[in-house]
């Protein structure tokens, strides 16, 4: 059976964790190393707002960082969101505006 079968999730998440602090602990420059992943995040969002790559270069990134910036917003709701649900807090539910 391999190891990894025989961790739990909570022992699998440690094992995980030290990797990755091995990993950043041999890397000579953090930046370089991530630059093709940073570049990769970049380039979904202009893909989202012009993919037929018609947009002037300029207006193509100005909309892509707005569309970052609601990709975020959206993931900031979610995580207060998910904290309330965890703190057993109901909901909050707005009234209906119609009669």
């Amino acid at each position: 059976m391999p190891e990894h079968s025989r961790l739990t999730p909570s022992q699998r998440r440690i094992r995980a964790v030290g990797a990755a602090h091995s990993r950043w602990a041999h890397e000579p420059d953090r930046t370089a190393a991530l630059r093709p992943a940073r570049d990769a995040f970049a380039a979904r969002f202009e893909r989202e707002v012009d993919p037929d790559g018609t947009l002037p270069p300029d207006e193509r990134a100005k909309r892509a960082r707005n569309a970052e910036k609601a990709y975020m917003a959206r993931l900031a709701l979610r995580s207060a969101k998910a904290r309330t649900a965890r703190k057993g807090v109901p909901p909050v539910v707005s009234p209906d505006p119609s009669p």
